[in-house]
């Protein structure tokens, strides 16, 4: 069963930094495309960023892109969004997800596989 753990996540102020990890249970992180979404309370799953399963350059969400960086490893089946510059409308919950489609897709319908989520929270 894959399973997908995120951490990183807490509470920070405006024009801070935060790196989320998200540990994958098997071998998937080489074979599938990865994805971040989160939602805020109240609000529909947002796409962040998104990289295929063979590298590349990641595609971002234009609310995030210049500030967030995704980034793999698949020596450690992890994947990582470093989030600089955090603003107060980036709180949510962050989710990270895996698609056996191995392009990568800014529709969370795309990902079979789901974290559990990490708490941002950004004071102002």
């Amino acid at each position: 069963q894959i399973q997908l753990v995120e951490s990183g996540g807490g509470l920070v102020q405006a024009g801070d930094s935060l790196r989320l990890s998200c540990a994958a249970s098997g071998d998937i992180v080489s074979t599938h495309a990865a994805g971040w979404f989160r939602q805020a309370p109240g609000k529909g799953r947002e796409f962040v960023a998104t990289i295929s399963w063979s590298g590349g350059t990641p595609s971002y969400a234009a609310s995030v892109k210049g500030r967030f960086t995704f980034s793999r490893d698949n020596a450690k089946n992890t994947v990582y969004l470093q989030m600089n510059s955090l603003k107060v409308e980036d709180p949510a919950v962050y989710y990270c997800a895996a698609s056996p489609w191995g392009s990568g897709s800014t529709s969370s319908r795309a990902y079979a596989y789901w974290g559990q989520g990490t708490q941002v929270t950004v004071s102002s």
